[in-house]
């Protein structure tokens, strides 16, 4: 069983495969943002106007691949906080069967409050704490 809150469903689209017939590497990466974007909009930090209001940006990733995806599978993408600091967070990811519950890949991210019209970091907004800080459970 996963201690992750948050899942996200993904659909696997025929043009995510490579030619050996499973989903590309890269795509994982594109899984992981489109969870990432879900979890943010759930807990009401965007509301989905202009992208330079998200407010942040991807420092560093490190995905660990278990098994290979393929087209139709009922894949999920679990997503938690687990660091708050000054101007980044980390995330870690679970990327998993969602008929099965058997793990396809495990992930982390680092990422960097941006304010993307002065093109520099910022402090993580006090509001954006508060709400994943209620919505995890635990001091981060």
């Amino acid at each position: 069983m996963s201690d992750y809150k948050f899942n996200y469903p993904i659909t696997v689209r025929y043009g995510d495969l490579d030619p050996q017939g499973h989903v590309n590497n890269a795509r994982y990466l594109t899984y992981m943002e489109q969870a990432r974007v879900a979890y943010i909009r759930h807990l009401g930090l965007w509301s989905g106007g202009s992208f330079l209001d998200v407010g942040i940006i991807l420092a560093d990733a490190q995905i660990t691949f278990k098994r290979a995806i393929h087209w139709g599978q009922n894949v999920q993408v679990g997503v938690k906080c687990t660091r708050l600091g000054n101007k980044s967070f980390d995330m870690k990811y679970r990327i998993f069967d969602g008929d099965s519950d058997e793990e396809m890949a495990t992930a982390s991210t680092v990422l960097v409050a941006y304010d993307y019209r002065s093109g520099k970091p910022i402090p993580i907004p006090e509001e954006w704490r508060e709400k994943i800080t209620a919505f995890e459970g635990e001091a981060l």
